[in-house]
């Protein structure tokens, strides 16, 4: 604790400024906001004329009609017209609510409704939690009508919705009521390290992030998740067969195997796994084994597991905690500094000694342009993952090969395997033909908003895979 305690003291005296000298901090905020509205606006102007496209890239022509080809270039389309409205239209609301004070009038707000519960302001995480939920479900409002377009309209409009009206609204109230039986705990344990801990909260509040987080992941599949959708046991079958196998010779902590009824709400698909260490969950949408044959759904759960074997999960849990220190890092300079809440619009009785709360609101507002960096490089780092985990299935066979019994049956079986790579690379064009994903991506549009490689860069990548492991063999005999 020490250690982090030191590192915090430097980057304090860097940042001293912030306690004492005036700033135009909300001016700030709104420069780079718009700034990065307008450069994602153009990413999207970048890619809005490969919509207009009439023949899919050549690794592709002949998986795509031309039918279906053109409905994935009107589906991406439309969503990119969408997200250029939306983006700018969101932008200015949070322009106009930052602009007119509206951070300080939910603290006033919050100030009043507990003051109406007989509490007064003493009372300081009470009020912060109050303060959050206003000014959250304020800010949520004018993003419900887009929300309702994009579900019943643009989705309707392609075929993916399955989402009914009922079904939508009282997801929102489940969400609301999560938010409150989950943040309120959360806000009030963690403004009260900060009080606990005085000026060296920042590993105390380190060790709390990583233990809500490991909670977490216990909680939403079990407690979260089946409010939203219906896990169930994945009947017997090829499949399941398939996966047990595949996760026994890996020595996947597998314990158990889920079905989720994805259907429910759209027609796109997916397949993930969630787990402690030793006890790991593998789940698959319906809409995938409706949509991919036994043998290539095996192969999407062999990348999957690449991740696993990788330690991916692990990584980007390591990589989040050193941003997470990094913020805690730079706040108390924030935190006692009355010019920041006076740059936006709050009085000074409340400036003079700066509510927790409020200040790290305000401090995240400020961190938004090195957030919008750090997501773009996080999207590089998850691609290299992805062509990791490409790599780990189709070289599946050569790492179980080793392991292989005398039975005759296990070594057919692992043999098999040689034909994961293009058994993954089908399931990938199958689910970018039923979701009519986009298959003409630019370069710096990617770069900026993905997180996987493109399907041609993939499949490239694949044949590559593919022509290596020929290579090998040939040598070999």
């Amino acid at each position: 604790m020490d250690f982090l305690q030191s590192i915090v003291d430097k980057i304090q005296r860097k940042l001293v400024f912030v306690t004492y000298t005036p700033v135009n901090w909300k001016g700030y905020v709104q420069a780079f906001d718009w700034g990065i509205t307008l450069f994602e606006t153009y990413l999207l102007l970048r890619q809005f004329p490969l919509y207009s496209k009439t023949d899919p890239p050549p690794a592709l022509a002949g998986h795509f009609t031309p039918d279906v080809f053109k409905k994935s270039q009107e589906y991406g389309r439309d969503k990119a017209k969408f997200a250029i409205i939306t983006g700018l239209l969101k932008q200015a609301l949070d322009s106009a609510a930052l602009q007119w004070g509206m951070a300080a009038w939910c603290w006033k707000l919050a100030g009043q409704a507990i003051g109406a519960l007989g509490y007064g302001a003493q009372y300081e995480i009470t009020q912060s939690i109050f303060f959050v939920f206003i000014l959250a479900f304020l800010s949520s409002l004018p993003t419900l009508p887009i929300q309702w377009y994009q579900t019943f309209v643009l989705e309707e409009r392609h075929g993916f919705n399955k989402t009914t009206p009922r079904l939508f609204i009282v997801d929102q109230i489940k969400t609301y009521a999560i938010s409150v039986l989950l943040g309120a705990p959360f806000l009030g344990s963690f403004l009260w390290i900060f009080k606990w801990a005085g000026d060296r909260f920042v590993p105390w509040l380190m060790g709390f992030m990583i233990t809500f987080q490991m909670s977490m992941i216990i909680i939403y599949p079990t407690l979260i998740q089946p409010l939203f959708n219906k896990l169930s046991p994945l009947p017997e079958g090829d499949l399941r067969t398939r996966t047990e196998k595949l996760a026994t010779r890996l020595n996947f902590p597998l314990k158990h195997l889920y079905e989720i009824d994805g259907s429910k709400r759209s027609s796109h698909s997916n397949a993930y796994f969630f787990g402690l260490p030793w006890a790991k969950h593998i789940v698959i949408f319906d809409t995938l084994m409706q949509q991919s044959k036994p043998d290539e759904v095996e192969a999407v759960l062999a990348h999957e597991l690449g991740h696993w074997y990788h330690k991916h999960p692990l990584k980007l849990l390591t990589i989040s905690q050193l941003h997470i220190f990094t913020i805690l890092a730079a706040f108390p300079a924030f935190l006692k500094s009355p010019p920041l809440l006076r740059s936006f619009d709050f009085p000074a009785e409340v400036a003079k000694k700066p509510p927790t709360m409020v200040a790290f609101l305000l401090f995240q507002m400020i961190l938004t342009p090195m957030e919008s960096v750090i997501g773009a490089c996080m999207n590089a780092i998850s691609r290299h993952f992805e062509w990791e985990a490409d790599h780990f299935a189709c070289t599946l066979h050569e790492r179980l090969g080793e392991q292989a019994t005398t039975s005759d049956r296990d070594k057919e079986e692992i043999s098999e395997m040689r034909s994961m790579g293009d058994r993954l690379g089908r399931a990938l064009i199958t689910l970018h033909v039923k979701n009519l994903s986009t298959v003409w991506v630019d370069w710096m549009y990617s770069a900026y908003h993905h997180s996987h490689p493109t399907l041609t860069e993939r499949l490239k990548e694949l044949e590559m895979y593919k022509m290596e492991q020929q290579s090998q063999l040939k040598k070999a005999t």
